[in-house]
């Protein structure tokens, strides 16, 4: 191992961790035990009306590994209810990101749409018993009416419609007879209960909009609370899992299934979801950001979207591993963005291959190398996996490397190139440093070098010391590269803390460096596959590119930049 490549990572792999741990899963197998459930199903069912972020993760590893723990099944769902604001391109795109993480759900996916005549049928039996009434009362009197955390709520004049009124109005909303917002369906429960989810939550409400799958089948749209528990008692979930702002919701949940002739009664679960510095794990802020265009779309690889991890390079394994190591937990909390880019480090140190690439380029011409000559080297592709080979790299007369590796007045612990200074070329010669070439403002662009043929290999057959080894690439073979360099969205560890948290977007996010050079082995590795460019970081191809025009993406540098940003800040 080289001083490019960082340590080893000393965590097992997945398959030799203890099997997790936690309250979901020792309801599960308590439940299994007595008797309670004889098959596990749970659920992941997400509105299409955004792409899935880092957050859905946790829900996404947590939903399909406890059904896979147990023998069970885990279904795909998308609550979609509310068609001003679902799309197709969503749906595709949940599928794409649930499937990349490295899951499948059973069977078909399934929708609450799919569910729509038997959930007007269940709301028609509501109020056919009593539990349920039209309201002609506005948006903005419902909300008046319902009173506050201190105060009990009032109830609706139309509260003691009759049955048969109810149910009359109920069949013309359906038929659209009435225009949005004029009548709604609610759940008559307890307008001074002390949880505002049952002060008569509405379950039904006029809305024309053209539906991803019903088209325009349908005016009249149930409401989350009333379709979801629902549809998880059709799909016959045990386990219907939700982070904890969900909490406030299980006693209507119950309530429905209570109340009406369901074919099972699944059990609600809520668990702390997850939060993470310096970003933002919200569908509507990350909706903004790409309305406002403050990024390039939702797989901008800044975005804390799965898309755009993906697109950055970021292994579905390493989230999964990130996910594996939290503890599912009642207890909110947050998690330093240091810990998930330690993870993809830690994946990616053992699976890229190594290649070498220099972002800012500086001439040097070897004086001694004899023109026209090519020496093909030998380059280990991974150091941590010696089934991985070599590759064969190319040395000419003229070289590229990085401007910073070269310091016309090096101070004292300056290892690299500097005027009368030997150094190592990573797997080739060392070069020692007789003369500056620079342009007329004075500018370095070419440095005159001679090599010692004895050293091919990187080491001197007299045994002298060189402390620097560079990172380089023949002029003569190189490939240009566009290459982008991320760094946080955001400024602050939490942001929005003290306003709007669009203010607290880092406007250096992004570094656009053009006319990069690369080895030319790079062109035979497949488009998408993690490298290591070393000394500088993991990268991978971005779709922006093209055979003849390259754009890599770094995905994370080598070393934890974040202790030394915290000792500055």
């Amino acid at each position: 191992m080289s001083a490019a490549d960082p340590p080893a990572s000393t965590t097992p792999p997945d398959t030799e961790r203890s099997p997790p741990s936690d309250f979901i899963r020792e309801q599960v197998r308590a439940d299994l035990a007595d008797g309670t459930n004889t098959a596990i199903v749970t659920r992941f069912p997400p509105e299409p009306n955004g792409y899935l972020h880092l957050g859905h993760a946790l829900s996404i590893c947590l939903n399909f590994s406890v059904a896979q723990e147990f023998a069970g099944q885990c279904n795909l769902r998308f609550d979609d209810t509310n068609p001003v604001k679902e799309e197709q391109e969503f749906i595709e795109a949940i599928q794409r990101d649930v499937n990349w993480l490295g899951f499948s759900w059973s069977g078909e996916p399934k929708y609450a749409s799919d569910n729509f005549q038997q959930l007007y049928d269940w709301a028609e039996y509501l109020i056919n018993v009593g539990s349920a009434y039209i309201d002609d009362l506005s948006a903005e009197e419902i909300r008046q009416y319902r009173g506050t955390l201190t105060e009990p709520g009032k109830l609706s004049p139309y509260r003691g419609r009759p049955t048969k009124e109810s149910l009359d109005l109920f069949r013309r909303m359906k038929a659209g007879e009435f225009p949005d917002g004029a009548r709604v369906l609610r759940a008559k429960i307890d307008m001074a209960s002390g949880n505002l989810n049952l002060r008569d939550p509405i379950l039904y409400r006029i809305l024309r909009a053209t539906h991803p799958r019903t088209g325009d089948d349908w005016c009249l749209y149930p409401t989350y609370d009333f379709a979801h528990g629902q549809c998880d008692a059709i799909e016959g979930v045990t386990h219907s899992l939700c982070t904890l702002e969900f909490a406030d919701h299980r006693p209507l949940y119950d309530w429905m299934l209570d109340a009406l002739p369901v074919p099972a009664v699944p059990r609600q679960y809520e668990f702390a979801k997850l939060s993470i510095s310096h970003t933002v794990l919200s569908k509507r802020r990350l909706t903004r950001l790409v309305a406002e265009s403050h990024v390039k779309g939702w797989d901008d690889p800044r975005m804390a979207t799965l898309s755009g991890m993906r697109r950055r390079g970021v292994p579905a394994a390493a989230l999964r591993d990130f996910i594996a190591r939290l503890s599912v937990s009642k207890n909110e909390g947050k998690v330093e963005m240091a810990m998930l880019e330690h993870v993809i480090r830690e994946t990616l140190n053992q699976t890229a291959e190594r290649r070498m690439a220099v972002l800012r380029p500086l001439k040097v011409v070897i004086t001694n190398y004899p023109e026209g000559e090519t020496d093909w080297l030998e380059a280990i592709n991974n150091p941590n996996d010696p089934d991985a080979g070599n590759h064969k790299l190319p040395f000419s007369r003229e070289l590229w490397v990085e401007r910073d590796d070269f310091m016309e007045d090096p101070p004292k612990k300056f290892f690299r190139l500097g005027p009368g200074r030997e150094v190592r070329l990573r797997y080739a010669f060392f070069i020692t440093c007789n003369e500056v070439i620079k342009n007329a403002d004075g500018e370095v662009t070419e440095l005159h070098c001679t090599y010692d043929p004895l050293t091919r290999g990187g080491d001197a057959s007299d045994g002298r010391k060189v402390k620097g080894t560079i990172h380089w690439v023949s002029v003569e073979h190189a490939r240009t590269a566009e290459i982008r360099l991320y760094t946080p969205l955001y400024n602050r560890a939490d942001p929005g803390a003290d306003g709007d948290f669009v203010d607290d977007i880092n406007p250096d996010s992004l570094e656009v460096l053009s006319g990069c050079k690369l080895e030319p082995s790079l062109d035979q590795v497949p488009a998408g596959t993690a490298i290591q460019f070393e000394r500088t970081g993991y990268f991978v191809t971005d779709p922006d590119g093209t055979p003849d025009a390259l754009v890599y993406n770094r995905t994370v540098a080598l070393r934890d930049s974040w202790a030394k940003a915290k000792a500055k800040g």
